[in-house]
Parts: C-alpha cells; structure tokens; sequence
C-alpha cells in the first residue's frame, strides 16, 4: 500500500490542474493511501484512515464536515470553499478538534483550497464530500469519480436529468462508492413504514400523498459590490452571469438558509429540496427506485416579481404504470410527510413520526422469509463502511439519480402546465420535444460535462 506522507498544498496551473486530474482518473487503484502528521491519542492507526477532502463547507457542508469529523476512522485534511471565510473557519474547526486530540495540542494537517479541481489531484484523498449549491453537484461530483474519489453528495444528486444520468454512469464506470444525503434511508421509521408497505400490510397500494412546505419569496434587491472572500464567478461556475447580491449566494455574517435555494438558475425549490428527501421514501416504499413514474401533471404559482422565483404553491400528480398514483402537493397543515394509502389501510410517516391503520400494524414483525430492506441506522457510518468493502451504500447514485429526476419532472410539469408522459426506461418525454429541451441546460464556458 502507497502512502504519500506530505500534505503540502500548491498553486497549480490550469495545465497542471488537467494533467493531474487526467493521472488520477487513469491510475487509480482501491487502495487507501492515509496521511497524518500528528498522532492522535485513543486513535486507529494512520495506515487505518480514510482521508477526506470536504467541497463546500458552508451551512450543510460545515455540518457534514463536524459529523464526519467525530468518526474515529477518518482524517480530514482538505477543506475547500470558493468563499474564503467559510474555508478558513473549517481548517481551523478540523485542525482544532485534531489538535486537541493531539499529544502536542496542535495539529497543522488540513489544507485549504478554492478550487475543488486542485484539491481533487491530490493522491492523498480517498474521500470528499460535495456539498455545494445544486447547479455545481455534477462537475464536481464526476470530476471526483473520474479522480479515484468515493463521495458524499448532499440532495439532490443534481440539477438536471441529464446530469443524473451521466453522474450516475461515470460513478459506476469508474468503480466509486458514492452516497447521497438522504437520511431518512437510515431512519428505522422510514425503513419499517416502507417494509409495511412493500410486504402487502396494507393491501394493494393505490395513492401516495407526500407534503411539502412552501419556499418563501422575497422583493427586488439591489446589485452589491462582492465580498472580497469570495471568488463570486466560481460560485456561479456553469450557471448564468447575474450581478452579485447577497441574497442570490448566502448570508455573510452567519451559516443561515441561503438565498440560491429559491432560484432558478441553482435549485428547483422545495420540490427537489425537500421533495428529494420524501420522493425517495415514496419510490422506496413502491419498490420503483430503479424507475420512475409514466405520466406526471401540475400546476404552481410563482412570485410575480422579486429576485427568488422558484414555485411557491403547488399541485402535483405523477401516475405509474401499475396505475398507482402520486400526489405532492404543499400544505400548511404539517403534514409534510408520506402517506402511503392501500386497500386495506394505510401508513404515516415522518421525521420522528409513525402512524397506521390499523393501529395493529405498528407492532407487526416483518417476518423472516418477507422483504427487508437495505438496514442502515447511521447514514455516515454507513457511507464509511462501504468505502472499506465496496459495496453499495444505502443511497446509491442510480437510486439518488432516480429519486432527484421525480423532483426535476415535477419541475418541469409545473412550469409547462399540461400533462405530460415519461419514458422511465429512455429517460424522454414521449412526443414532447419541448419538454425534452428542459432536461438539460446550456453551461456557461467554460464549464461542460
């Protein structure tokens, strides 16, 4: 096993960038060459490691990086941040919480970079994770497979079904481990309310009702000079070139909801916000997450005016084949879970939450010889685990990609107000050139996949 002992970071040039990402993607094996410059009292052996790099350490990516962090088996020794605050504020969180497990107290171990494509040539880093505004997920997500990195990538997997599907393709063709943020995978409710389902408990499925809650809007704003800790035209990276104001980006002065979630150009809204979370579950419970539904039809309002323009209110109803029918609607009554509705009764469930009927159903045993789904009970733990045995993890790149694109035809659905009917299997609207186009968007030079 190789091990590279340095970890001192570099400028490169672009030449350089490409050369030492084209070396990565070529010559990648399975092994997992660790680097530790400071031991760590109570800790498994630096040879034991699994190295990190961490894309995007803003409000999520900060969270993930802290989680990830607490895993005795992991070393970060990346951060990477294209606003410059947010990067310096995680090398000093990692380089902390390893200095204070340090014999000396110290610990300068953990680079800091701008550019994700620097951090991804170094030989050092088995693992990253993604966790970037939507539009930027697929670049950097494939450019890390193709580097020999497994990933962690927050929800959704990507902005567009064209970027799922060739993320999803790259993922397997290069051999990665890739998990995605959804959670409620490795939730015991959410995996008992879907074996329940899947096991007949309720007889014949026939609708499923998922709630949302509703994005905000917000009024016009002014064009602001850009902070000098962010580099603003990597932040657009493939997106369209807009002025600069803080609410398009995110709060500078702390770690809050940012505003890019609720336009267009980065993220759906709610729908494959929240929506990625509770679509999955739903797909999940019907056995169909190597698929997708047949028809999908909706309606939404959107903000009259205003910088955020992503739906507000909306109806959806996605049909399948075996006629069942999918209903995602927002709502201001918290029920803003997923209700599956049989002939024979019916399951509730949410975060923290499990209801039936019959109420019987919530002590029933999934017996030895039924359906039981993939068991995880800590996402992270389980993402690690897989990077050491190569197997699938809960979450899987086809399974996310599958999950996001009910989100993104929603999207779709909405925007073009009509009814429209999807080909699961060649990933196409069927007769509908229009609707096709938006599967896809044009990328800003000089970003492509």
């Amino acid at each position: 096993m190789k091990r590279n002992m340095g970890i001192k970071s570099k400028t490169l040039s672009r030449r350089g960038f490409l050369k030492g990402v084209a070396t990565a993607a070529g010559g990648v094996a399975f092994g997992f060459p660790y680097v530790i410059t400071t031991p760590v009292r109570g800790a498994n052996a630096p040879s034991n490691k699994i190295t990190f790099g961490c894309i995007g350490v803003g409000r999520m990516g900060f969270d993930d990086l802290k989680e990830i962090m607490g895993f005795d088996e992991v070393q970060i020794i990346a951060v990477c941040d294209v606003d410059s605050k947010r990067a310096n504020n995680a090398k000093k969180t990692v380089e902390g919480h390893y200095g204070s497990l340090s014999e000396s107290g110290t610990y300068k171990g953990c680079a800091e970079y701008k550019d994700f494509r620097e951090l991804l040539t170094r030989k050092d880093i088995d693992a990253v994770t993604v966790v970037t505004p939507d539009h930027w997920h697929a670049l950097a997500v494939i450019a890390a497979a193709k580097a020999g990195k497994d990933i962690f990538v927050q929800k959704p997997l990507t902005f567009t079904v064209e970027e799922g599907r060739a993320l999803s393709d790259t993922v397997r063709r290069y051999g990665r481990v890739l998990q995605v943020g959804s959670q409620q995978r490795s939730d015991a409710k959410f995996r008992f309310a879907c074996e329940l389902v899947r096991n007949g408990r309720i007889g014949k499925v026939h609708t499923i009702k998922v709630g949302l809650p509703i994005d905000p809007s917000t009024d016009l704003q002014p064009v602001m000079p850009v902070p000098e800790n962010l580099d603003y035209d990597m932040w657009l990276g493939p997106a369209p070139l807009e002025p600069y104001t803080e609410k398009r980006t995110h709060p500078q002065k702390d770690y809050s909801r940012p505003g890019w979630m609720c336009i267009s150009d980065y993220c759906h809204g709610i729908i494959t916000n929240w929506g990625s979370h509770h679509l999955d579950i739903a797909q999940w419970g019907m056995g169909t997450e190597h698929t997708g539904p047949v028809e999908v039809e909706g309606h939404a309002e959107y903000p009259k005016e205003g910088l955020w323009d992503v739906h507000l209110t909306f109806h959806l109803e996605y049909t399948y084949a075996n006629g069942v029918k999918l209903i995602c609607t927002t709502n201001t009554e918290n029920k803003q879970g997923i209700l599956f509705e049989g002939a024979e009764g019916w399951v509730y469930v949410k975060r923290e939450y499990i209801d039936t009927y019959p109420k019987s159903l919530l002590t029933s045993v999934i017996g030895p010889d039924e359906i039981h789904l993939y068991k995880s009970d800590s996402h992270k733990k389980n993402f690690l685990d897989c990077i050491r045995s190569r197997a699938e993890t809960i979450a899987p790149a086809e399974v996310a990609h599958r999950s996001s694109s009910m989100g993104i035809l929603g999207s779709i659905a909405m925007k073009l107000g009509r009814k429209l009917k999807w080909d699961p299997q060649v990933e196409r609207f069927v007769g509908d050139a229009e609707a096709d186009l938006m599967l896809s968007r044009p990328m800003r030079s000089p970003w492509h996949l």
